[in-house]
């Protein structure tokens, strides 16, 4: 084909990139800017212009997706087949050279590949043959260990224990899991590429192989690689290799995966003559919009640097919105969102982002009050997760003693010693006795049936269930809750987890207590409050969400928003302790990749956005009032429109500003209080005095309501 028609649809500094002579180049592509494009059109130069053989380049992206979509528009590019052409993930390509070389990797020629649950099946064996104790090493704590020292590329010889105790049993866990691993002709994912590498790094006759077969490498989402993939690049492309890598250090969100945006300096270190082109034209938002994007990520160092921009039209203003709280954001959004259908517009080109996945509970309830369609994207509903789950499980045997599913789903969670074998005695009895498990556990206990250990863990069990049982009788339904999850050892259980992923499963289970604070009773219902509030879980987690191909609003985190664009994007929960969360405040590292996460977020929109915090959260059990994110105060005040509620009330905007003074009764602006009628709610704002003395309350179950206040009988709290 004619290499004009290769770039004719480009711009200049596409162009320079697709066309750029034989050296290593590091493009650094913005957000919206193109980046695919110029890898499918670099390669379509490569084999059309500059004659290179298609099995001469090897292409790595991060998804089976995007290299299945890379190779399709190859093809119709250059208009031939590409099977020659190595295109794949990291590990699909170190999956493909292990299966060729399965002999020097040391590997059996049948060798399988363990998924997570089967890795943490085999660990489990493992740790209990070493004979550590599992509940003080869980399986998922050691996975996680172990993966993390492969993506450095360590071997269990390799790491210094540094003279503590818990890091040497990791070690030891480590080694056995390897030789077990490889006496049943098993590898992991971690294992794929670590093996890759070792393979090409122990063999010179392979590896010389490969660097002259591959004399072009080019490699997408380069600020996601971590230490093992970039040693793995590097060693590929030796000193005649031309790699052609692609990244954005300003969308580096994944360091708590291992990933590593330093690997883009690296990269202009270990390669000198290396050129930077630098694509900033984006064809995916508004100017305002990457003007806000790009005043924010300004804010960050060490950055290679880049301004995006736009040919296309200035669009409106950032709305700001200022809630009450978190129920007053949810509906602010239903509302808009509303709006957008009634003009026309498809719920599926409307994106609710959010730092953290417990707050998609309240998002969710507002949706579906409205009956809107929605879909959490990337993830389960609230009451689908498996931590709430198992909270509700121990609610539910709290309430009914013969819930077997919920026996069955918590007698051992956390691990308590009560194994399948012991559950399989029990469930033995409650068929042999006609009875539940709970019922027959009893009875197992009480007949001796079982060895002493078993018998015992049994019988601690029980007695937990009953000790909570006593304990919230006399409680508050959201109190309730959360004595339960607290001594049930849920929450510890979790928190020990040396994972984001334990710590999210501890703020959605502390979010569990929001929504039962939250919860009010049908008027009409007779039943205890608890076995109201499960019975509400319950059809909560019954209502399906919308299938994917259904116009549904769009819930996800923002970490599941990158690479993705929407026309109409609320972006929630901007406060500090939030977004930026607490964790990463104090950790210089940690708050930039947050400000990079929120980069990544104003850039998602393509039309409109609207910008949200509120004045008063409750969130993981407890009510905050948090100051808006420095985020917002980030913003040029320029760009942005502050979107005022129907009811005009005194509030704070980006800045602190003290509270109205001469309050009612000390009913001061935030104070919290309680109605007989409408239930809980907080000051938004007060009038008058003395006998006259009004005040403007946001009940949580009715909205706003102005009292006076010599009637209103509000109760302070």
């Amino acid at each position: 084909m004619d290499p004009g028609s290769i770039l004719e649809p480009l711009n200049p500094a596409q162009r320079q990139a697709v066309s750029a002579p034989k050296r290593p180049v590091l493009v650094l592509a913005g957000a919206g800017s193109g980046k695919t494009r110029v890898l499918v059109h670099r390669v379509a130069w490569l084999i059309s212009a500059e004659g290179i053989a298609p099995q001469s380049i090897l292409a790595v992206t991060f998804t089976n997706k995007a290299a299945a979509e890379m190779r399709t528009r190859i093809e119709t590019l250059i208009q031939m087949p590409t099977r020659n052409l190595w295109i794949g993930t990291f590990h699909g390509l170190a999956h493909r050279l292990l299966r060729i070389h399965w002999r020097e990797a040391g590997l059996q020629e049948g060798f399988q590949i363990l998924d997570s649950e089967d890795q943490q099946r085999m660990l489990r064996r493992v740790i209990k043959n070493v004979g550590v104790d599992e509940n003080e090493y869980p399986p998922r704590e050691v996975q996680w260990f172990i993966n993390a020292q492969k993506d450095e590329g360590l071997r269990p010889d390799h790491i210094d224990d540094e003279g503590n105790v818990g890091r040497r049993q990791m070690i030891k866990v480590y080694a056995a899991y390897e030789d077990a691993c490889n006496k049943a002709g098993v590898i992991d994912f971690g294992e794929l590429l670590l093996r890759a590498h070792e393979l090409l790094r122990d063999n010179a006759d392979i590896l010389g192989h490969y660097q002259r077969r591959f004399s072009h490498l080019l490699v997408d989402e380069f600020q996601d690689t971590n230490t093992i993939q970039y040693a793995w690049l590097r060693l590929l492309a030796g000193d005649s290799s031309l790699p052609f890598v692609v990244g954005d250090d300003d969308q580096s969100i994944y360091r708590w995966r291992g990933a590593r945006v330093e690997n883009l300096l690296r990269f202009q270190h270990h390669f000198p003559a290396v050129e930077l082109i630098r694509l900033e034209q984006n064809y995916r938002s508004t100017a305002n919009i990457l003007q806000a994007a790009n005043a924010v990520i300004a804010n960050n160092s060490g950055r290679l640097g880049k301004e995006l921009w736009t040919e296309g039209p200035k669009g409106d203003p950032i709305r700001v919105y200022a809630a009450f709280n978190e129920r007053d954001e949810a509906e602010f959004v239903v509302n808009r969102t509303s709006d957008w259908a009634e003009q026309g517009n498809k719920r599926s080109e409307v994106a609710v982002l959010y730092r953290s996945n417990a707050q998609s509970r309240v998002f969710e309830e507002a949706l579906m009050n409205a009956r809107m369609p929605y879909r959490v994207y990337g993830g389960l509903r609230f009451f689908e997760r498996a931590e709430i789950k198992d909270a509700l499980a121990y609610l539910r045997l709290v309430a009914n003693r013969n819930d077997d599913p919920s026996f069955e789903r918590v007698v051992n969670t956390p691990t308590r010693g009560i194994g399948a074998r012991t559950v399989d005695v029990i469930r033995q009895q409650a068929r042999a006795a006609g009875t539940s498990l709970w019922r027959a556990a009893g009875a197992v206990v009480a007949d001796d049936v079982l060895a002493k250990r078993a018998r015992n863990a049994v019988w601690a069990f029980l007695d937990l269930l009953e000790k909570l049982d006593r304990d919230i009788a006399n409680l508050a339904l959201h109190e309730q809750v959360d004595h339960v999850v607290r001594v049930s050892g849920l929450i510890e259980h979790f928190r020990k987890q040396k994972l984001d992923r334990g710590a999210v499963k501890v703020e959605n289970l502390e979010e569990l207590v929001s929504a039962a604070r939250g919860f009010v009773s049908d008027p009409d219902s007779d039943l205890p409050p608890l076995v109201d509030f499960l019975a509400h879980a319950a059809l909560e987690a019954g209502e399906t969400q919308a299938a994917a191909y259904e116009d549904c609003v769009q819930l996800m985190t923002l970490h599941s928003a990158k690479g993705l664009e929407f026309k109409l994007v609320f972006l929630c929960g901007l406060e500090e302790g939030l977004f930026p969360h607490q964790r990463s405040i104090s950790d210089p590292q940690g708050l930039e990749e947050e400000r990079r996460l929120c980069y990544v977020g104003l850039t998602r929109a393509q039309h409109q956005l609207y910008l949200s915090y509120a004045e008063q959260r409750r969130l993981y059990g407890k009510d905050n009032y948090a100051t808006a994110s420095r985020f917002l105060r980030e913003l040029p005040a320029e760009l942005t429109e502050e979107v005022r509620p129907a009811i005009q009330v005194s509030r704070p905007v980006y800045r602190h500003r003290s509270l109205e003074v001469g309050a009612p009764d000390g009913l001061d602006l935030g104070r919290r209080v309680r109605h007989r009628k409408y239930g809980e709610g907080v000051v938004i704002n007060h009038e008058g005095s003395g006998a006259h003395a009004r005040v403007l309350v946001n009940f949580e179950t009715v909205g706003t309501k102005m009292l006076v206040v010599a009637y209103a009988k509000l109760e302070l709290m």
